[in-house]
């Protein structure tokens, strides 16, 4: 199995025209630089590939063996499934019984026959670039060297479940000269790149490769006398595209709701905005506020969607509240201030028959107005029991509350506003909120 590493997009900085200039002629450099990167990994690649050729004979070649192995390699090659930073190709079973049925010496370059097959519909049907695509896939064939070399060292024959510590030191060879691979090639594109992040990235594909391995090796036993035996993995590997396909629709389905959910939310935006122009653009100024303390408080995906949709409705309930109250001048009485109160359980009470992220949501509105201390409302939670995401609503609320023009004052400096956020943190606000809120800020 493969795994294709997205690269994170460069940044664009801000530059004059001058700069603008140098920086887009640096930029097409780069790019001009990436094919001569990959066709030298491809030369490389086959220039070894070749050598390994003249090796002494480790075991006969079968042509039966040959056509099954390319074949049963190319049509594992077309299940790919999608993950956040890698394309996962289930080949590793396929490429395990290939270690058995070959000659080690001809491995490398019968993988990459299988995978410029595996390509030859889409080169024909999308018109690919010749060149650029048999490029690619030769200089992805490095990972096939590992295993080649360390077998080829402990003249591995047979499978047999005693050499197991070596096929182990077989596989850890293919994850070695991956990693390293998709190392230059990153480097080659972005210049730069965490080791760590490499890693993380790399980890989640080797994983699927590990489990996939006591398939291959299993089959391996019939296939070292019967090669055509590797092609019963073909139905599990059926099994895996039929998943794959039916995750991409439940993608597809779950990114048209979310859509739909945004646009809803954006919709009640722009209610309460013509009902209230504070109240609107104040929500959509706190939304961006949240993304990024959700985003470095390392709050799940989930509840990052949550945390969002929260910022954006957080006062929805207002619009149940009487204008004159809302624009009022100057201080609320104390039952305006009441009747006021009530719009976070207003909120809830009109997202959570909604159901769905949007009723989660109309849950968290309700505990925007708590205080870490317990003197909030409406229900005086205090602490941990207050929703995480309704802590984050509320510290980076009265931030854009103190820094906006309200009704019956002009808003603070940052410079004003930031001892009063610092010093209500364990009192009003969750103290480590408050902090990462102040790292967001720069204050």
């Amino acid at each position: 199995m493969q795994v294709t590493a997205e690269a994170p997009p460069a940044p664009t900085p801000r530059l004059g025209d001058d700069e603008l200039l140098e920086y887009a002629r640096e930029t097409a450099s780069q790019r001009a630089e990436r094919p001569t990167v990959g066709r030298a990994l491809a030369l490389g690649f086959l220039a070894l590939a070749i050598a390994a050729l003249f090796l002494p004979e480790h075991r006969g070649l079968s042509a039966v063996a040959l056509v099954v192995s390319v074949v049963a390699y190319a049509l594992a090659r077309q299940v790919q499934l999608e993950f956040p930073t890698f394309w996962l190709v289930p080949t590793e079973a396929i490429f395990i019984v290939m270690w058995f049925v070959l000659p080690l010496r001809v491995l490398p370059l019968a993988v990459c026959a299988g995978m410029l097959l595996a390509e030859t519909p889409a080169m024909v049907r999308h018109r690919l670039p010749l060149e650029r695509t048999i490029v690619a896939n030769v200089a992805a064939c490095w990972h096939t060297i590992g295993p080649a070399l360390v077998l080829y060292l402990a003249s591995v024959h047979a499978p047999r479940w005693r050499d197991v510590p070596i096929y182990a030191a077989a596989l850890l060879a293919q994850f070695l000269f991956d990693f390293v691979l998709l190392l230059v090639a990153q480097l080659a594109i972005v210049g730069s790149i965490s080791l760590r992040d490499h890693a993380r990235a790399m980890a989640g594909g080797a994983s699927y490769d590990v489990l996939l391995a006591p398939l291959g090796l299993l089959a391996a036993f019939p296939a070292y006398k019967t090669p055509e035996a590797m092609l019963l993995l073909l139905p599990v590997l059926l099994i895996v595209k039929r998943i794959a396909s039916e995750r991409q629709e439940k993608n597809t389905k779950v990114l048209e709701l979310s859509t739909a959910y945004r646009h809803t939310a954006l919709l009640l935006g722009d209610v309460i905005e013509a009902d209230d122009e504070y109240t609107g653009t104040h929500s959509r100024d706190v939304v961006d506020l949240v993304r990024e303390v959700a985003a470095r408080l390392s709050l799940d995906p989930d509840e990052q969607n949550v945390a969002e949709f929260t910022a954006l409705l957080h006062d929805v309930g207002k619009v149940k509240v009487p204008a004159a109250i809302i624009n009022k001048p100057g201080p609320l009485d104390a039952d305006e201030r009441a009747l006021m109160d009530t719009h976070t359980i207003l909120g809830q009470q009109m997202l959570e028959p909604i159901g769905g992220l949007l009723g989660r949501v109309g849950r968290v509105v309700r505990s925007c107005h708590e205080r870490w201390d317990g003197t909030g409302y409406p229900d005086g939670l205090a602490g941990d029991e207050i929703p995480l995401v309704a802590r984050i609503v509320c510290a980076c609320d009265a931030w854009s509350a103190m820094t906006t023009d309200r009704p019956y004052r002009p808003a603070l400096t940052q410079e004003a506003a930031a001892p009063e956020l610092l010093r209500s943190a364990g009192t009003h606000f969750d103290p480590a909120v408050v902090e990462t809120l102040a790292a967001v800020l720069g204050l």
